[in-house]
This record gives C-alpha cells, sequence and structure tokens, in this order.
C-alpha cells in the first residue's frame, strides 16, 4: 500500500481522503493542519489528525505528501519544505510562476533525495497534456484554453487572501463568440481580454473598505489584471444560498493545417465538465501520487511534472492489462 499523508483540510484535503479511501492501493495514515487538530473532523476513522508543527515525526511514515493548499501564498512555501521531507505533490496553478516554483522544489527534492511532482489537476494538468499532445501532433496551428464557466479555486483563494475579504468566489466565464470563432476553425486572433471575464462575489469584513478591496482585485498580477473583471458585493446569506457550488470546466483546441499546400483544416478539442473541481483535482492528485511513488521507487528524484511521468504509471493496471484492454 502507498501510505498517504494530507497536508490541509479544506474542499481539497477532503476531496483527497475520498479519493485515496477509493483507490485500491493506497491507505491515509494522517492529515495534517495548522489549526487545532480537535477541531478538523474527518471522514476516515482512526486515521490521526496532527498539527503541523509535528510533521517531521511522520518522516519514515508516509511514502508521499499531497499538499493541498492555495498557490498564491501556501504552496510556494510548503512543497519546497515538505519536499525537504517527503515525496511531495501539489496542485500549484499560478502558470507564470511555475518555473521559479519548480526551481525551488527541484532543489529542495534533490537534496533529499525525492520527488516533488507540481501543478497537478487539470489546469495545469490535464490540459498541459492535451496542449503537448496536439502541439506535436499538429506543428502548424494555434493552441486555445478555454475556462468556465466555473469556481476558480485558485482565484477565489487569491481574493480570500486580501485583507478586509471574509469570503469569495470567482466565476470564470469564457465570452462564446470567440469560443464559436475557434471551433469553427477560422484561427482567430484573440486577446486575454476577448477569451474570458472574471465575475467575484465578495463578502466583507465588518467595516471593510469595498473600493479598496476592489481595487486589489482588479490589479493583481496574473490573477485579474489581464481581464475584464467585475465584483459584486454581496452578503453572507446571499453568498450561502447562491455561491456554495464549485462547479467548473474548460476546452482546450489546437487548430492545424497538413497537406502539401496546407490545404486541411484539423480542429482538437478536449473538453471537462465538472460537478465538483476539488473532487476532480484530487483524482488527478492522486493519480500523480502513484506514478511519483513508482518514480521514487525507481530511483528519480527532483522536481516533475504531469508532462514527464509515463501515462502508465498513473494506472493501477498492469502493463499487460493496460495492452490488452486500453491500447
Amino acid at each position: 500500500m502507498i501510505r498517504i499523508g494530507i497536508m490541509g483540510y479544506g474542499n481539497l484535503g477532503k476531496g483527497v481522503e475520498i479519493a485515496v479511501n477509493q483507490a485500491p492501493d493506497m491507505e491515509t495514515v494522517a492529515v495534517f493542519t495548522r489549526r487545532d487538530p480537535s477541531t478538523v473532523k474527518i471522514l476516515t476513522e482512526g486515521v490521526p489528525v496532527v498539527n503541523v508543527s509535528e510533521v517531521s515525526n511522520w518522516k519514515d511514515k508516509i511514502d508521499v505528501m499531497i499538499l493541498c493548499g492555495g498557490s498564491a501564498t501556501d504552496l510556494p512555501v510548503q512543497t519546497p519544505e515538505f519536499a525537504k521531507m517527503f515525496n511531495v505533490v501539489d496542485s500549484f496553478d499560478n502558470h507564470a510562476h511555475i518555473p521559479e516554483h519548480f526551481a525551488n522544489v527541484d532543489a529542495a527534492a534533490k537534496e533529499a533525495g525525492n520527488i516533488g511532482v507540481i501543478s497537478c489537476g487539470w489546469d495545469p494538468g490535464m490540459f498541459s497534456l492535451m496542449r503537448v499532445y496536439s502541439n506535436s501532433i499538429l506543428p502548424d496551428g494555434k493552441d486555445y484554453t478555454f475556462w468556465g464557466k466555473g469556481v476558480s479555486q485558485g482565484h477565489s483563494d487569491a481574493i480570500r487572501r486580501i485583507d478586509g475579504v471574509k469570503n469569495a468566489k470567482q466565476y470564470t466565464c469564457p465570452v462564446e463568440s470567440s469560443l464559436e470563432a475557434v471551433r469553427s476553425g477560422s484561427n482567430p486572433e484573440l486577446t486575454t481580454r476577448q477569451m474570458h471575464t472574471r465575475e467575484c462575489f465578495v463578502v466583507l469584513e465588518d467595516g471593510a473598505d469595498a473600493a479598496r478591496v476592489e481595487k486589489e482585485i482588479k490589479e493583481m498580477p496574473n490573477y485579474f489584471e489581464p481581464y475584464d473583471t467585475t465584483v459584486h458585493f454581496i452578503s453572507e446569506e446571499e453568498f450561502n444560498k447562491n455561491h456554495s457550488g464549485l462547479a467548473h470546466g474548460g476546452f482546450v483546441f489546437r487548430t492545424g493545417k497538413t497537406g502539401v499546400n496546407k490545404e486541411h483544416n484539423h480542429v482538437i478539442e478536449y473538453s471537462l465538465k465538472l460537478d465538483s473541481n476539488p473532487e476532480f483535482t484530487t483524482s488527478v492528485l492522486i493519480c500523480v501520487a502513484r506514478a511519483a511513488h513508482r518514480m521514487h521507487e525507481e530511483g528519480m528524484k527532483g522536481c516533475k511534472t504531469i508532462l514527464d511521468i509515463p501515462p502508465a504509471y498513473f494506472s493501477t493496471l498492469s502493463g499487460e492489462e493496460l495492452r490488452a484492454h486500453l491500447l
């Protein structure tokens, strides 16, 4: 059995626990939290909840630690630090800072002889794989990625980190006219603002300056600054009633040409429609944790991404079973 540790117990941590319980080759051995462990109620009877200050005591009891913090502030610190003690997997999703995050985790993991796999989920993650496959198949073409409509966990978390914000949800919305233009094969030139809008629903702390919070959201680099962003300030009651779901999804397109005179057009489309963003993301994290364990057993170390992992490493099936049923 692959022994899994879970760092953090929000929506993502709970999803990891559920997915591990359903995996035939894994078991959760501990959940770690920065909160008082007695206040954290998990689903699996007998699994200890431990304050993160004691994590070093578990160094030889965990095969892979899955980190469930937010990309805005948690994972840039936690992943390199935990990679000094464990094989680690995270869902870091700030695309602009992936090279920096990779370098930090790589240095820590190599020094400790561990594997760190970063940026695993559906984007980055599954969508990343589709982009590489389709680019390789159609080298003469264009890439397009659309997200939504749905809740972005990373962007929502980034808003919640702003001083004065009590709770927040951010919806990423594709611009339908741009989506259909790509699907038609017309290869439009689209700016970031032409592809998506962002809609934020925010509950403020008492006395918080709404104008300041809105300005901080709209000017946040990488997350909101490149987009047309609308901010709605609502009551906690309205938030709980209308914004409790975590659905999401999106599309990856590659348009390309083949033929002696480039006379034939092709469109590759990969889409996801997710009732639960965190539960799907954790399903990817579980497969990657299995792969990380296998790579470590083979003597690999350092930082990897989903692009570095052979597909067979994700599966519980043997090579013979994969060739017989899925190839």
